[in-house]
């Protein structure tokens, strides 16, 4: 009952989206910081192939140092990147939070008319 695909598929990607966010946080507080490389966090490719097996929950987060280019301290963070993407994360996040409450709420009015 609570393991539909949809209702997978939100989960993984919350957990994914929540993982990105602790990179970007981490990313951010180590701007300054010599030979840090940036974390990057990916899922979506993972899942959308999980989706298709019919097995959302087989899809895997992954998080890889960034290849780009350092400063002369070797450090790769860009705070503008940063910004963008801890805003385009957290609206993502918070779209699949609105809509696992939404499939909630029919669970529990369905339960409720029984």
């Amino acid at each position: 009952m609570f393991d539909d695909l949809a209702m997978s598929a939100l989960q993984v990607s919350a957990s994914g989206l929540s993982a990105r966010q602790r990179a970007i946080a981490d990313n951010i507080s180590n701007i300054n910081t010599p030979d840090y490389l940036a974390k990057r966090v990916s899922f979506e490719d993972s899942l959308k192939s999980a989706i298709d097996s019919g097995d959302p929950a087989a899809a895997t987060i992954s998080t890889q140092s960034s290849l780009e280019p350092t400063e002369t301290n070797g450090n790769n963070v860009n705070l503008d990147e940063e910004t963008v993407s801890i805003t385009d994360t957290g609206l993502k996040y918070q779209t699949d939070i609105e809509a696992l409450t939404a499939k909630f709420q029919l669970l529990k009015t369905s339960i409720g008319n029984a």
